[in-house]
């Protein structure tokens, strides 16, 4: 399919149509590359065509910033944002820029250095619905409460991959109205797709065709897009088989779901200003770095039960000084970009303070490491106060305390692994049981912690568990077969680490 000028006024009609049927808002996704541009600009030039009597509707463009997001992408994206807010006000348009972030009690840095979560992987995917997912979910939610439904307009194109074909062509079939699909896993949400059949070079050729109308440089997205390449070439007339720049993917650049950031690294690779980002590279590939990842990593699950197949014990969440470590490596990245990278990125935050504000109190009130390392980190690193007005101190036990008692422990108890994780949790939930609705469960929670504390080392707990197995099995109870049996090895990892 060429785009022509014809095709792209009768595109435009149809979105008109489609936009003046109803009284339903719009909501149109925006990444920043090149599909969502482009999905955005089909929009903006139909809804400013028309009399603006008619622009009634108002229309959201939706952006979810991960907060993780590739810090070049990010500030392009932020840029555009301001861009487009600017161009509607002055041309009296109803489009409403609309940045959404994920919880701060969901963010990554506070699930994988707050909780310790395994880093993502394949079977192990808990990044993209926290990040990305609910953001959107959440927002279109509460429009659908105000509106009893909405229309959602996207950049997809069935020849992005042949599971992106296979899935838009199946809900064609479900077609509610003429090009509305239902979305499979939101009730009184239509989807609209109006670029569903072009292919990489037919964006291309659109974005270079037509001049952005919120007056940012689809040229300088298209740079962007080259740098992230390879070869750090983007032709937008090729044969089949001529690489596209358009295949380039910008995402995350904590992204361990791919073996490397492909993207960032050609952007370092053909462009000396962006040497910058290098640090970054280096420490996703440390923490995502498979080959000795299990020894970073506690032996017992997230709650503190046993778990495992073929005779090894599954091993659950990143121990403390290897959580420590990386707020540390985080924040002198930190420091260093904003000392030394570009103007632009002065005030770069990979790491947010109300996301340092909630690990603080994962790490203090739930896993009862009450020497609150955190603010030191912090302040050692950044050489400036932590902020965290809402904090309420407890002065009875601090960090002399709490190496006191590891000192008393490693002296008495040095072959015992878990000891000083035992007596530091007995001590913090008696200090914190001070009312009487707290002392109500301290012997559940003094029973719970004994439970999870009183193995030697990660052998004895697997003699242990592989005891308790046997057991169940000799008595006819319900055992783990694949852990005495020793079948193949499956993924230690599951969809949801709290378990």
């Amino acid at each position: 399919m060429a785009i022509t000028k014809e095709l792209i006024d009768g595109l435009l009609i149809t979105i008109q149509d489609l936009y003046l049927a109803d009284d339903i808002p719009w909501m149109v996704g925006y990444s920043g590359g090149k599909d969502s541009t482009a999905a955005v600009q089909l929009v903006w030039m139909a809804l400013e065509k028309l009399p603006k009597e008619e622009r009634k509707k108002p229309i959201h463009i939706m952006n979810t910033d991960t907060l993780v997001e590739s810090p070049v992408v990010s500030k392009w994206v932020e840029k555009s944002l301001d861009a487009m807010k600017e161009a509607s006000d002055k041309k009296d348009l109803p489009i409403i820029p609309e940045r959404l972030i994920p919880d701060y009690n969901n963010t990554f840095w506070v699930n994988l250095i707050g909780r310790g979560y395994p880093f993502p992987r394949m079977k192990y995917r808990w990044c993209t619905d926290r990040l990305k997912i609910r953001p959107v979910n959440d927002f279109i939610k509460d429009k659908i409460a105000e509106h009893g439904e909405i229309i959602l307009v996207l950049g997809t194109r069935k020849k992005e991959s042949y599971r992106r074909n296979r899935t838009m062509t199946n809900l064609e079939k479900k077609r509610v109205r003429e090009l509305l699909s239902p979305n499979p896993t939101l009730a009184n949400e239509l989807v609209f797709s109006p670029m569903e059949d072009w292919s990489d070079e037919d964006v291309w050729a659109f974005l270079m065709q037509y001049k952005n109308p919120w007056n940012y440089s689809n040229m300088d997205l298209l740079t962007m897009y080259r740098g992230a390449t390879a070869d750090n070439e983007c032709p937008l007339q090729i044969d089949k088989s001529t690489q596209s720049c358009g295949k380039s993917r910008f995402g995350c650049w904590v992204c361990t779901m791919v073996e490397k950031d492909k993207s960032m690294e050609a952007m370092i690779a053909n462009d000396q200003e962006k040497e910058w980002m290098s640090p970054l590279l280096e420490f996703r590939n440390e923490f995502g770095n498979e080959e000795g990842d299990r020894e970073r990593r506690s032996f017992r699950r997230m709650k503190g039960n046993l778990q495992g197949n073929y005779g090894k014990l599954f091993h659950g969440p990143y121990k403390k000084e290897v959580r420590e470590h990386w707020l540390e490596r985080l924040l002198s990245i930190q420091k260093d970009i904003n000392e030394n990278g570009p103007e632009e990125f002065k005030d770069l935050e990979l790491i947010r303070l109300q996301e340092l504000q909630t690990i603080r109190r994962i790490w203090v009130n739930d896993k009862h490491e009450f020497d609150d390392s955190l603010p030191r980190i912090y302040e050692r690193v950044l050489e400036k106060p932590f902020s965290d007005p809402t904090w309420l101190h407890n002065e009875n036990f601090e960090s002399e305390e709490w190496d006191i008692l590891k000192k008393v422990c490693e002296e008495m108890y040095p072959n015992e692994e878990l000891a000083f994780e035992m007596m530091y949790t007995l001590i913090d939930i008696e200090n914190k049981a001070s009312d009487v609705n707290q002392r109500k469960s301290i012997l559940d929670d003094i029973n719970k912690t004994l439970c999870k504390t009183f193995y030697r080392d990660e052998e004895d707990a697997t003699e242990y568990y592989s005891n308790m197995m046997m057991r169940k099995k000799e008595n006819g109870g319900k055992y783990n077969e694949k852990f005495l049996d020793y079948q193949p090895l499956e993924s230690e990892f599951e969809d949801n680490e709290d378990k």
